[in-house]
């Protein structure tokens, strides 16, 4: 538990030293709020934006005072005797194990309910005293000459006082670097990971070498053969070497999974041995002293490493950050790909993304007939839930395995192409104005592509959804949406219902479907699912080898978008009954969707509508359309960002180098150009 008191505001330095100080001795001995008192003093209130922080008061005032600076360097010194550190070293903000989402619930319930180690450790006492997540962030902005004269005026003691490291912070620091060695070795033997690096499998494992290494040097301490070693040291040069081995190893086996695809699973176990061998660099320093003061310099930055890791040991964002980054760069890579033959360049290819549109919008004003017609059975709303949820997915499977073109599935994929093209032109070394116009040539080119496919969506569905509704009352004199009319109108309006905010969660959902079918097809790469139906004997024996290689071929090409269509299906099907069931105005609004159902709403009204209430339906038509675009593209282009660890500031120059391109060839945005222009 954190020390709960009123925070006291104080002027200076001397008055701290003044409460907690009476007749030459601590009023309470053995308590940490002194030294609570005195962090808090220099504690800045936004650590992140301050430059630097000085000590250069405390330093005066123990220079002045004696008797304070004898006090606090006892003080100090009582504080630290026996205090234990090593399982904190050697786990905090290290991953605990691979499921990911185990790590998640584990570091936020951490957060509620913190975790209290023993009062004998080092940890409790930072935990009492740097109990703020950003303290670490103001501690290393503390000039390192100031805390070597801090250090050196409270006379305290250095890590290697010790001739044997049978006890004290060299001690500590030999076990945790052992149990990190032994974790690490253990876990870069493991199946999933070898499979990962087949070129490695023939040669003897780093992790046990550097395992075998370590051994060595810890046996020479421990002795006391040694009180630390140099950088000469053949034992250390050769644990350097080891540990670069190490690394490269799970650089390649990250390489790889462009290859060989990688899980979330496997991606958390490679990450956590990449932690441990950062932190295991960090700790083999503390073993090297090649000058005197080194040793001071080398206690004073272990205090700092000590305070930084019990600081982040629960932080989530960086968690979240470290995890996702290669997995989503797996699946971007998936829809990069994918969203080139969204983005068209000539004419020809301008007008066949016209028909792909028309044909999507023929099957949505089937599916809009559909979903009218299967409103009227007798279901409860799970019923009503599965009913449209099947409407939807097989209605989106058949746009997809026709080749169709629906317009607002194209900007989770097409995200990532743009984002390569920023990343392709960082890698040509080119100037900052020949990437951004590049860019924008590329974005005109999805621009027009995407407003052509709105326009062959709309008009097909419309037309579409109004000669069915035609044809179903010429043949049986009933027309469907006699009752209906009013709501289909009503919720195709941005004022008279929540259309705009309907189509935003529609935009998360095509976010989603793209994202599952980039995880699909890396995780189908992982498990070598179509390798396996390649080679499976029944198949080839009933199918044959040949047939056999165009199934798995065709399931490679095919099976991650037909099971992303199929879940965005669901999403779209089952988002009303759930806002039903928990009590709230959850639904989706889709431009193709939207167009259509106005035609039914329309020719429900017998066309008897008033020209407002036109006006408010094709404006939601538009806006609907923008937020569908605008959400699912933001949310891939993030994505993108984030998993090629580009930095959002390159938005604002891209933004400005669209809109140069926008004045300069406005029609570029909407028509192809006539001559082919090369463009990246």
């Amino acid at each position: 538990m954190k020390i709960l008191k009123k925070q006291v505001v104080y002027k200076n330095i001397g008055e701290i030293f003044t409460k907690h100080i009476v007749n030459n001795q601590l009023v309470l001995e053995g308590n940490l709020l002194f030294l609570y008192d005195l962090v808090a003093y220099f504690r800045p209130k936004k650590p992140k934006s301050i430059a630097n922080i000085t000590l250069r008061e405390l330093l005066d005032h123990l220079i002045e005072f004696d008797v304070h600076r004898e006090v606090l360097s006892q003080y100090i010194s009582d504080i630290l005797h026996d205090r234990t550190f090593k399982l904190m070293v050697s786990d905090a903000g290290i991953l605990k194990d691979s499921d990911f989402i185990y790590e998640i619930r584990k570091r936020i319930s951490s957060k509620i309910l913190p975790y209290q180690p023993q009062q004998n450790t080092l940890e409790y006492a930072l935990n009492q005293v740097f109990y703020k997540e950003n303290d670490f962030l103001w501690i290393h902005k503390i000039p390192m000459e100031e805390l070597v004269e801090l250090f050196e005026i409270l006379n305290l003691q250095n890590i290697y006082q010790f001739e044997k490291a049978e006890s004290g912070a060299v001690s500590e620091l030999l076990f945790s670097m052992g149990l990190i060695t032994q974790r690490m070795s253990g876990r870069s033997m493991e199946t999933n990971i070898l499979d990962m690096i087949p070129e490695y499998n023939h040669l003897a494992s780093p992790f046990l070498g550097f395992e075998n290494e370590f051994l060595e040097i810890e046996d020479r301490l421990r002795k006391g053969e040694v009180q630390f070693v140099n950088s000469e040291d053949l034992n250390y040069k050769q644990l350097v070497i080891l540990h670069k081995q190490c690394v490269d190893l799970i650089n390649q086996a990250f390489k790889n999974s462009s290859k060989f695809g990688i899980t979330l699973k496997v991606n958390q176990a490679l990450l956590r041995i990449r932690q441990q061998l950062d932190r295991i660099q960090i700790l083999m320093n503390f073993l090297v002293v090649d000058e005197e003061k080194d040793k001071t310099i080398n206690t004073i930055k272990l205090s700092l490493k000590l305070i930084e890791y019990n600081c982040y040991k629960n932080n989530i964002s960086k968690l979240i950050a470290e995890s996702t980054q290669v997995v989503s760069y797996e699946i971007t890579q998936h829809t990069a790909k994918t969203g080139e033959h969204y983005i068209t360049e000539t004419a020809k290819e301008f007008f066949k993304m016209f028909k792909a549109a028309l044909g999507a919008g023929f099957v949505v004003g089937f599916l809009c007939i559909f979903k009218v017609l299967l409103s009227k059975a007798d279901a409860s709303d799970f019923g009503f839930a599965f009913l449209y949820s099947m409407n939807y997915a097989f209605g989106f499977i058949v746009i997809y395995l026709c080749g169709f073109a629906l317009a607002t599935k194209q900007p989770a994929m097409t995200a990532s192409t743009l984002i390569r093209a920023i990343e392709e032109g960082i890698k040509k070394n080119t100037t900052t104005a020949e990437k951004h116009s590049a860019f924008a040539n590329l974005f005109a080119r999805l621009f027009r592509s995407q407003f052509i496919a709105f326009v062959g969506n709309v008009i097909m569905a419309f037309a579409v959804a109004l000669l069915l509704m035609w044809l179903i009352d010429l043949a049986t004199g009933i027309n469907i949406t006699d009752t209906k009319w009013h709501t289909l109108l009503k919720d195709a309006s941005p004022v008279h219902s929540l259309a705009i905010f309907h189509a935003g969660i529609a935009g998360v959902f095509l976010f989603l479907s793209g994202i599952i079918s980039g995880n699909v097809s890396n995780k189908n790469k992982h498990n070598q699912v179509y390798h396996r139906i390649q080679e499976h004997p029944f198949l080839k024996k009933t199918l044959g080898q040949n047939k056999a290689n165009r199934l798995a071929a065709w399931l490679e090409k095919k099976w991650p978008g037909i099971v992303s269509n199929f879940w965005f299906g669901i999403f779209m099907g089952s988002t009303h009954s759930i806002g039903i069931f928990l009590g709230l105005n959850l639904d989706i609004r889709h431009i193709t969707f939207v167009s259509g159902n106005i035609a039914l709403g329309a020719y429900g009204a017998d066309f008897a509508l008033n020209w407002i209430t036109w006006f408010w339906s094709f404006l939601g038509l538009f806006f609907v359309g923008f937020m569908n675009f605008i959400v699912s593209f933001s949310l891939s282009l993030g994505l993108a960002f984030r998993s090629r660890n580009i930095p959002w500031t390159e938005v604002f120059p891209l933004q400005k180098s669209v809109w140069r391109h926008f004045k300069k060839h406005p029609l570029h945005f909407f028509f192809p150009p006539k001559k082919k222009k090369e463009e990246i």
